[in-house]
């Protein structure tokens, strides 16, 4: 398995990053590794998305969503 230094991390975030880890029961490693599989998932994702095709719904999406919102008040009462 390879391995990642990082040097000279700010003693705020790395007291973040304890802290985090502890709270949530894990070790410091566990969660560098998960924050970073996060972000490039998040990444990977935006790529595919900038890479699709766009839609063309024949209204702009405020007045989609202004008529949703509208419906879904009406439902409330």
């Amino acid at each position: 398995m390879a391995s990642i230094q990082v040097r000279n991390i700010p003693d705020d975030l790395y007291d973040r990053l304890r802290k985090h880890a502890h709270e949530s029961n894990c070790t410091m490693r566990a969660l560098v590794v998960a924050a970073i599989e996060h972000e490039l998932r998040r990444r990977e994702w935006q790529q595919r998305l900038a890479h699709r095709p766009g839609t063309d719904l024949g209204i702009d999406a405020a007045t989609l969503l202004a008529e949703a919102r509208a419906e879904r008040e009406a439902e409330l009462g």
